[in-house]
């Protein structure tokens, strides 16, 4: 079984910047519970690495769990030793993705231009996002997905929830990451779930099968 397949069943990734360790397994069920399959820490919050295998340990293959910010090919393995299979960065950086490839795990590297794009491609990644989407617009990722192969998925991802998700998914995204909407430290499980929940429901009313 693939590991794209989560992002199939639902292509949203849940950002838990800031989340700490003894509040992640809560959180995390919390998403599951309202339909997310991805969930990442970012690699700025607290103790992340503990908190990855928090999550691995508690989903095992149900869920899509790994880290965010990740800037090194040293934080690929790190993330792998912890249990993530999700490697999002920020940025294209052909080494980062390719180790996360050959370690089984799936990158979701940040892009701009077509330039990063098909580095991106190259490397090995099939997941992409553009980031900060909402510096670029929905514009942007139309025009790109023009010429973007058939088969690559493209998230947005900064800016993102669902006020304006009929704009993305016309623009044709193929998921997106959120972050602030759903989760800021100091949020509760149940509040957690409430915001998921509502996103979950603002996507499919956006035409998911």
């Amino acid at each position: 079984m693939t590991l794209e397949r989560h992002l199939t069943a639902a292509p949203l990734v849940a950002i838990l910047r800031g989340v700490t360790p003894d509040t992640v397994v809560a959180i995390g069920q919390a998403l599951y519970d309202a339909g997310f399959r991805a969930i990442e820490v970012p690699l700025n919050s607290p103790d992340p690495l503990d908190s990855i295998a928090r999550l691995s340990a508690h989903f095992g293959d149900d869920c899509l769990t790994g880290a965010g910010t990740v800037l090194s090919v040293e934080a690929v393995e790190s993330v792998a030793k912890a249990g993530g299979k999700l490697i999002v960065t920020p940025n294209t950086d052909p080494a980062v993705i390719e180790r996360a490839v050959s370690l089984g795990l799936l990158p979701m590297p940040g892009f701009a231009t077509a330039t990063e794009a098909f580095a991106a491609i190259k490397a090995g990644a099939r997941h992409l996002k553009l980031f900060p989407a909402a510096t670029y617009g929905h514009g942007h990722i139309k025009a790109l997905s023009a010429v973007i192969p058939t088969g690559i998925k493209l998230y947005a991802v900064g800016g993102v929830g669902a006020d304006n998700l009929p704009v993305w998914r016309a623009a044709g995204v193929a998921g997106i990451g959120v972050g602030s909407e759903i989760f800021k430290p100091g949020f509760s499980a149940a509040e957690v779930g409430d915001r998921a929940r509502q996103l979950i429901l603002a996507w499919r009313a956006g035409g998911v099968a």
